[in-house]
């Protein structure tokens, strides 16, 4: 195996560069992201997230000079086009027209001792608003977060070639020791910086966001004319709809890559309240679903009101969105035993195999109409708040029902 195979082999090892493609592309809106290997002649795919069609798989090669990867390991900076097509640098530049993109952003990957190891890169054939946005910081992050794993894995590797080379005593007691180093480097760098990542998203996503929405309050204030009223209001649904993109991307990061999804229980809670205000909320914009109750509960149940809230108004739009809309949804909530059960459950088409076996993966929509808009997080984050409180998420569905069922112990 030569070395750059050891080098796609090394990347293939790191469990997150799958996620951190799908974030990628998700925030950014680009069709093909990857982590690439780049040397002075040499351009090499070692894990590629691919929704245009490109071509490229993980081993694929593209001669460096063509590429602008080999321009950004000399000069050890990123390069960001919103435009190729508006960019005085660029507009020119041969690697656009050869390859059919208009946007681009690439990272170099520069490890511990300085070696440019490569890029982290995306690329689309639509303009893409990336300069000044939380994208350029997202990338630098992830780029810094593989560069950790690539050297702490071989720190790794090395220790386990001394242990086969030297005495076996004393050998393996550098080796564990060499290992141990090793893992808490790895694992405070990543917590270092997943709380980074984590702190980019709620300060650069929400920061612009509500000064957007701020400016669109006061003109709605000082403005009567219907036309604006309309264009305001859009605005605002609009506003309300990133704003909820961003709070399903913060929870997948605390999810996958932080600690977890925190869950603070309040003791005492009573949750009909808690389910009817949700209701009332979903019927606002669909006044014309008929929506059943069923509520059997002879206590208080210990929640976190607000994730609760959260897994239910995910779950209930999920049955909006997909079930019959000539049919009632059903809601069930009860005490049996020693367990709390919630169900809600709806008519229609039901789900695939082939969809049920990755339904609460996240970034995952299935076939969903095209004017279903999100990020595909939403039963992912329902299942982890499920697994916060102690319990778990299922789902069955047939010809006559699709049914959502949590549970969790008293």
């Amino acid at each position: 195996m030569d070395d750059i195979q050891n080098d796609i082999a090394a990347i293939g090892r790191i469990e997150a560069i799958p996620t951190i493609l799908e974030v990628v592309a998700q925030s950014t809106g680009m069709g093909f992201a990857a982590v690439a290997r780049v040397t002075e002649s040499r351009w090499v795919a070692c894990a590629v997230l691919d929704n245009i069609h490109f071509g490229l798989l993980p081993g694929s090669e593209l001669p460096a000079s063509t590429t602008i990867c080999s321009e950004i390991r000399a000069l050890r900076r990123e390069v960001i086009i919103d435009h190729v097509a508006e960019d005085p640098q660029f507009c020119s530049h041969p690697t656009p027209a050869k390859y059919g993109f208009q946007s681009y952003i690439s990272v170099p990957i520069i490890l511990p001792n300085g070696e440019v190891f490569g890029t982290l890169c995306a690329i689309d054939p639509q303009p893409r608003k990336l300069k000044g946005s939380v994208a350029v910081g997202m990338f630098r992050l992830f780029a810094q977060l593989i560069a950790f794993h690539l050297d702490a894995n071989k720190q790794l590797s090395e220790a386990r070639t001394a242990l086969t080379s030297a005495g076996k005593s004393v050998a393996e007691s550098r080796a564990d020791l060499a290992a141990s180093q090793a893992d808490l480097f790895n694992a405070k760098s990543n917590s270092e910086l997943r709380e980074q990542f984590i702190a980019v998203l709620g300060h650069d996503l929400r920061n612009p966001l509500a000064g957007i929405e701020g400016g669109r309050r006061l003109l709605e204030k000082g403005n009567q004319d219907a036309k604006w009223a309309r264009i305001l209001r859009l605005m605002g649904e609009s506003v309300a709809r990133m704003s909820g993109l961003i709070d399903n991307l913060m929870d997948f990061a605390r999810g996958r890559l932080g600690g977890g999804i925190g869950i603070e229980r309040t003791s005492g809670q009573r949750i009909e309240p808690l389910l009817a205000q949700v209701i009332n909320e979903i019927k606002v914009n669909n006044p014309d679903r008929v929506i059943e109750t069923r509520f059997l509960l002879s206590q208080s149940i210990d929640v976190d009101p607000v994730r609760f809230a959260q897994m239910f108004s995910n779950l209930l739009g999920n049955a909006v969105t997909h079930g019959a809309e000539d049919q009632p949804i059903e809601i069930e909530a009860s005490i049996a035993g020693s367990h709390f059960e919630l169900a809600v459950t709806n008519q229609g088409e039901p789900i695939p195999p082939v969809v049920m076996e990755r339904l609460f993966q996240p970034f995952y929509r299935g076939d969903v109409r095209p004017s279903m808009q999100g990020l595909g997080l939403g039963l992912y984050i329902a299942s982890q708040i499920a697994q916060g409180h102690g319990g778990r998420l299922d789902v069955t569905s047939d010809k006559q029902q699709t049914r959502f069922t949590f549970r969790m112990p008293v």
